[in-house]
């Protein structure tokens, strides 16, 4: 049922009728919702500090996470101390808050987050109420600034600066709410952001930043680079858009069989074993799930998100100069 409706949802046919009630009252209860926080009759919590959000408005993986990514190089550049916030979406840890190191096991934490305090050299902390997650981060490092990877409908959460990532290639589908479509919030709730990222594909929308992709190279699941003549290859994808990642391989000049999995998919070792010695190759995402049972031809390529000039500027004007430690 659930690869059926995602399936409908980025065809151009309108959603199924019967679905549509629940969706008017899925935007009613979320309007609502939103509604109470911005009167005040739910408390939000401001941090001392500026809180930047990177999420989206339709369900699925849009590319949040190489903008994060993205954006932690940046600010330090820029005199920034951030540190990351999320969810822990895929992972379940027996206490929360959760600081998130190299050592951290990916089904504790879920992956991304891994992924992040891997990539990013910055602090993570995991929790499903970012509040508290946030609270920690700052009482914990040595933190000027927070991104909170994911969230945007966490309206608990205050923010100073809100970044919308849409996939390029699918847009927002049929454009309904859920469950008639793959929105959490009306399309009209992208002209209320900061900044909208398209990540590649050719949707677009006014004043957004087209995003693009770069590979970098190949390695083992260790971490170390590794060289794999072209020719075919298992490819496995775990992630929000696998298809965008089998192009990338057949663009990097392989022969990818695919092995489309759900997003966050709780990888083991039946997973990556196949009938024939073919090399596999996975993406960053999935690898950090497999690194203590993957034998020699197993691979990832990681990407990294190659954001316009003119995003940066616009991002510049939107925080204050970073405070110089005393």
């Amino acid at each position: 049922m659930v690869a059926w409706l995602t399936r409908r949802w980025y065809q151009s046919r309108p959603p199924a009728c019967w679905l549509r009630p629940l969706a008017t009252l899925y935007g009613a209860l979320a309007a609502r919702r939103r509604a109470a926080y911005a009167r005040g009759t739910r408390p939000v919590w401001r941090a001392p500090v500026p809180l930047l959000v990177v999420g989206n408005i339709s369900v699925g993986g849009t590319g949040k996470t190489p903008v994060t990514e993205a954006l932690c190089d940046w600010l330090r550049a820029e005199g920034w101390r951030p540190g990351i916030i999320s969810r822990g979406y895929g992972g379940k840890a027996e206490h929360y808050p959760l600081a998130v190191d190299a050592t951290t096991p990916a089904a504790l934490c879920g992956d991304e987050p891994l992924l992040l305090a891997l990539s990013s050299g910055c602090p993570v902390v995991v929790d499903p109420d970012r509040v508290r997650a946030a609270r920690h981060l700052l009482d914990h490092f040595d933190c000027d600034l927070i991104i909170s990877d994911d969230g945007l409908q966490h309206y608990a959460l205050g923010r100073d600066i809100e970044i919308a990532v849409v996939d390029g290639e699918r847009g927002l589908g049929n454009g309904a709410l859920l469950p008639a479509g793959p929105l959490r919030e009306p399309p009209q709730r992208l002209a209320t952001v900061d900044l909208v990222v398209i990540n590649g594909g050719r949707w677009d929308y006014p004043g957004g930043h087209r995003m693009g992709l770069q590979p970098g190279g190949l390695r083992n699941l260790a971490g170390e680079p590794a060289t794999l003549a072209p020719g075919s290859v298992h490819a496995v994808a775990g992630i929000g858009n696998p298809e965008r990642f089998f192009a990338t391989l057949a663009a990097e000049g392989f022969d990818p069989r695919p092995h489309p999995l759900p997003d966050h998919h709780p990888l083991c070792e039946s997973d990556l074993e196949f009938a024939d010695p073919l090399p596999v190759i996975m993406t960053a995402k999935d690898a950090v799930k497999c690194r203590a049972f993957a034998p020699y031809n197993r691979y990832y390529l990681p990407v990294s998100a190659q954001l316009p000039a003119a995003f940066f500027a616009a991002l510049k004007r939107l925080l204050p100069p970073p405070q110089q430690k005393g």
